[in-house]
């Protein structure tokens, strides 16, 4: 009996110890090497296998799927540089969250430095970046099968956010003999294999960070910043502040309905500053602030404390403050902490900056007076909301759109809204939004840069069967335009950083077999949008828009703003 009836066995234990840990979907990339794993996912009918030819690609469509279903998800890859390109995505999950974990097959020990084809020195090549690491031996009986499941059991308990590195060396030959030999080492595990449970149960606490003196802070003069969060918590989160009468400040990601609209532009106003330098106490919740306003706000700003509630681990505080960094569950917190009015009839406490309602409004009307009869990538911005499918999602990626949405636009409440805001990188983004879809199977509108799209055009493939319509909006500024913000020399911008293209997609969704359009108004927009809607096919719309159109916008509305 040969080394590939036993490479086999191990594999099939591994992915059925992830499986009682609540993983259902796998991403795999074609590779050798990784054969065992790959065949074992194969033939485990509690698992959804997914493909893609491109390891960077595949890497984010398990982030994308990790973040709609909330369960982890694996990534199975051959050795050598297959391994290396899912840095970013690696990077991205242990930042943001997801719990992805990243099996990568490798060769045995006595190939790793001495010539042998492919053989890559993998472990630790990661760095300190998952939040969990396993080096696996070379498969062999002498380990007995309660060690494997053992240790998978404790790191997945273990891994309450971000990523795990699996390396997984296999010995050749990695083909023939596929006889259920090694059935007797398997057994070892006993009844455990007509179960659904972990081989070894570690409970962790769900524990809430309560404030003691939560009655007091309650009464004061309150701030609510809301970054990433889900849908559940983004509305409770905009209940609450409503509750206490605290003026909440949200971004694009925040599913709160962002009550107070328009912030990167009203925030940027002296009489504003003022009155948010009464606050006394600050509460953020989630992280991803996106707006430099805000961010700027966020800095400087001095309450007597500042206070982080989000279940990710870190300071996750640029600035500084003083203050509580409370790591836990938003919505757990929230129970624990409610909005209770010293008078026993009231309803809510009394709103203290009511004045920023005002302020919020008449940025809003400089933003519709400024954009009234007009097309281009500001007013996609302010009127997304109107393009948004019934029911569905939306993926915003990372160049000038979502700084644009963040300022300019506002998001109905509990309406979901995902991302890659941990290293707010360009890379993946396409598939990031193919694994946001098939985990929920949703309608789903994504909107991102061209460059961006050109950073993952070979992700397209993923959109092809889609179980619900996809629009992805390509926002084609030619170029990197947010960089025209900089206050760099001309020449220097374009050839440097904002590096035009000059290309057009409708090539690229025919190569693929995309719907495509390239509309020329707001109507031409918003009915190929609708139509899109009620058809189960992707649809690449194009929005070729002047180069600085969208950057200038913004500058000139913060102009106005900051003057009224």
């Amino acid at each position: 009996m040969s080394n590939s009836a036993f490479n086999r066995r191990w594999a099939e234990l591994l992915l059925e110890a992830l499986s009682r840990h609540g993983l259902r979907h796998v991403c795999i990339a074609p590779g050798s090497r990784s054969t065992p794993l790959t065949i074992a996912a194969a033939a485990n009918n509690k698992l959804i296998c997914h493909t893609h030819f491109d390891e960077r690609g595949l890497g984010h469509l398990a982030l994308g799927l990790s973040k709609a279903s909330r369960e982890p998800v694996a990534v199975i890859v051959t050795s050598g540089t297959a391994v290396a390109n899912l840095y970013p995505s690696l990077i991205e999950a242990s930042l943001t969250g997801e719990r992805v974990v990243f099996l990568t097959a490798d060769r045995p020990p006595e190939l790793m430095d001495c010539g042998a084809n492919q053989a890559i020195r993998q472990n630790g090549i990661f760095a300190s970046h998952p939040c969990q690491t396993i080096s696996l031996p070379r498969p062999t009986v002498d380990i007995p099968a309660s060690w494997l499941v053992s240790v998978i059991d404790h790191n997945m308990a273990s891994l309450r956010h971000g990523a795990l590195h699996m390396n997984c060396p296999f010995a050749e030959p990695l083909y023939g003999n596929e006889e259920p030999a090694y059935k007797e080492w398997q057994q070892q595990l006993g009844d455990w294999w007509k179960s659904n449970e972990p081989w070894l149960s570690q409970p962790v606490a769900n524990v809430v960070a309560e404030v003691p003196d939560w009655n007091y802070w309650q009464q004061k003069k309150g701030v609510v910043l809301a970054g990433r969060m889900s849908a559940e918590e983004g509305v409770n989160v905009a209940k609450w502040a409503k509750a206490l009468g605290w003026p909440l400040i949200g971004n694009v990601l925040s599913q709160t309905g962002q009550p107070l609209p328009c912030a990167d532009l009203w925030l940027d106003n002296p009489h504003v500053q003022e009155i948010l330098a009464q606050a006394q106490l600050v509460v953020q919740f989630g992280f991803s602030l996106i707006g430099k306003r805000l961010l700027q706000w966020q800095a400087k700003c001095q309450p007597q404390e500042f206070w982080i509630i989000d279940p990710i681990p870190g300071r996750l505080d640029p600035a500084n403050h003083r203050g509580k960094k409370l790591t836990c569950d938003i919505t757990d917190w929230l129970l624990a902490h409610p909005a209770q009015s010293r008078v026993p009839w009231a309803q809510s406490h009394t709103p203290w900056a009511e004045e920023l309602i005002v302020w919020s409004e008449k940025a809003v009307n400089c933003v519709r007076t400024e954009l009234a009869g007009k097309f281009g990538e500001a007013t996609v911005a302010y009127r997304l909301r109107e393009l948004l499918p019934e029911r569905g999602q939306l993926f915003v990626g990372n160049s000038l759109i979502i700084r644009l949405i963040d300022a300019l636009g506002q998001l109905p409440a509990g309406y979901p809204v995902y991302s890659n805001r941990g290293a707010s990188g360009i890379d993946g983004l396409i598939s990031t939004a193919a694994g946001v879809q098939r985990a929920t199977a949703k309608p789903t509108l994504a909107v991102i840069g061209d460059l961006s799209a050109l950073y993952d055009l070979n992700s397209l493939v993923l959109l092809r069967y889609p179980s619900a319509p996809i629009v992805l909006i390509v926002v084609n500024n030619n170029g990197g335009q947010i960089f025209s913000l900089l206050p760099t020399p001309e020449e220097a911008r374009q050839r440097f950083y904002c590096m035009p293209q000059q290309v057009s997609f409708d090539h690229a969704a025919a190569m693929f077999g995309l719907k495509y359009a390239s509309p020329q108004s707001w109507i031409e927009l918003q009915q190929g949008i609708e139509q899109a809607w009620r058809q189960n096919e992707t649809t690449l719309i194009e929005l070729k828009v002047p180069e600085r159109e969208g950057a200038e916008c913004l500058q000139q509305l913060l102009k106005q703003v900051a003057m009224l």
